[in-house]
């Protein structure tokens, strides 16, 4: 019988031999091994070595009570104890799911009164799909099942949600996108602006909806989808004219507006939701992440009444969905994490305090050589490594030096994420001013270790 053993060493033994990571080069991660993590507290992690990190990226985007917040411990110990799990298939509901789907109606936009549950955000998109195409079937305009999504976007990596996504290399891998899924450009100024403002270029990134909108017909096309701020991309604000173009064209040409929550959704913006800072009136919103800080997976489409309605009085059943579909334990941690959101009153602090002194510090490293643009909004931002910064000339190829600074910051404790040659920022909404001291001087000593590194070269 093997003995158990407590060292690093064993774990990434194991590691090694048994676990397939997502998103990961398995050869080159066993050559070296991978950080074992063993603790959490607040927006702290702690390493199998005993090194203390702090989490630049909320985990995954979704950290956003930070760690070791015991009320969502006990809310999941307390629904496990009652009812561990049943399931929603058999006109059968729970309390926790039921309780869930009304505290969501409240808490989102006027008129999203309905929730369909899921395990992640790329379930809920594999869901918007569905819905969308079942929804133009019911209305008897069974033409309109193109969706159209944006270059560099990220809803998942789900077949579907990876085809939603506009990430290249992944659709590489599975001959993706699926039938049925465009892309436009992306509200990319930094890159795409060339000598446009970005108010002028926000009307022709959104006029890309419209051009392609009439290149396939609008007959054809069921729906529109995008991040409010694209996440996984890059932290992409678009300038201020973007969403309302592209209100305007949805609403022209009837088509239906679709807001991937999922990152910006409950907090990370300054308001429950991207599309409430942002002024976008959806159709459908998809959301995960943050509706349990991540202490559980579970995700929602929420459905505006007007699409509701149809598929509820016309639309027969819905043959689609999930054995976790509103699991009682996490819906009911989710409950209780956006009861402690409203009780400590967080989204206003990262609206009027945290967040705007994150942005005004973190706009201090526009200073550095490197950094050719600093961008964000409320808690989630992203630093720009350029080569040139008067030219916005970028590195070639792109990715090298990201991946540079990331290894610099990976060493130095702090987790921050590398997109391309964007560094991401997106940490805890828990995360205190001093601490923000913490993560951008670290962030500038890893900055100028990697100018070090490039200068070498």
């Amino acid at each position: 019988m093997n003995m158990i053993s407590n060292s690093t060493e064993h774990w990434q033994k194991q590691d090694c031999d048994h676990h397939l990571h997502p998103f990961t080069d398995s050869k080159s991660l066993n050559k070296k091994g991978a950080r074992v993590i063993v603790k959490g507290e607040g927006v702290f992690l702690w390493d199998s070595e005993g090194n203390k990190i702090i989490d630049g990226m909320a985990g995954l985007w979704c950290v956003n009570m930070g760690y070791g917040q015991q009320e969502l411990v006990e809310a999941a110990n307390r629904q496990m104890q009652e009812l561990p799990y049943y399931n929603t298939f058999f006109q059968t509901t729970t309390k926790p799911a039921t309780e869930l789907a009304s505290v969501l109606s409240e808490i989102t936009p006027p008129g999203f009164n309905r929730a369909f549950f899921a395990g992640s955000g790329s379930e809920a998109n594999d869901t918007v799909v569905r819905m969308v195409r079942r929804y133009w079937d019911v209305k008897g305009c069974s033409k309109k099942k193109t969706i159209i999504s944006r270059d560099n976007a990220y809803h998942g990596s789900t077949m579907a949600g990876a085809s939603l996504g506009g990430m290249k290399y992944m659709h590489e891998q599975g001959e993706l996108p699926i039938p049925g899924i465009k892309h436009i450009m992306q509200p990319y100024w930094y890159h795409l602006g060339g000598a446009l403002s970005p108010e002028e270029f926000g009307l022709k990134a959104a006029g890309a909806l419209e051009e392609k909108i009439l290149e396939i017909g609008p007959e054809k096309v069921a729906g529109f989808i995008g991040e409010p701020v694209q996440g996984a991309g890059g932290v992409i604000v678009p300038p201020a004219t973007y969403w309302p173009e592209i209100q305007r064209i949805c609403e022209k040409y009837d088509i239906l507006l679709i807001v991937d929550e999922v990152i910006c959704g409950f907090g990370r913006t300054g308001n429950w939701f991207g599309c409430d800072t942002l002024g976008i009136k959806p159709d459908l919103m998809s959301m995960a992440k943050g509706m349990t800080s991540g202490y559980l997976p579970i995700s929602a489409v929420m459905v505006h009444d007007r699409i509701a309605d149809v598929l509820i009085e016309d639309g027969g059943e819905f043959n689609h969905g999930f054995t976790y579909s509103g699991h009682p334990v996490a819906a009911a941690v989710a409950l209780a994490n956006i009861e402690l959101m409203k009780r400590t009153n967080i989204i206003e602090a990262v609206k009027t305090d945290t967040g705007p002194y994150f942005q005004q510090r973190l706009r201090e490293l526009e200073s550095h050589p490197l950094v050719g643009e600093v961008r964000g909004i409320g808690l989630v931002g992203a630093i720009e490594l350029v080569k040139n910064k008067e030219t916005r000339e970028l590195f070639d190829p792109a990715g090298e030096v990201g991946t540079i600074c990331r290894d610099h910051c990976f060493a130095s404790g702090l987790i921050m994420r590398a997109t391309s040659d964007s560094m991401i920022l997106s940490p805890p909404l828990v995360i205190t001013k001093n601490e923000i001291d913490e993560v951008i001087q670290k962030a500038r000593s890893c900055l100028d270790m990697t100018a070090r590194d490039i200068a070498s070269k």
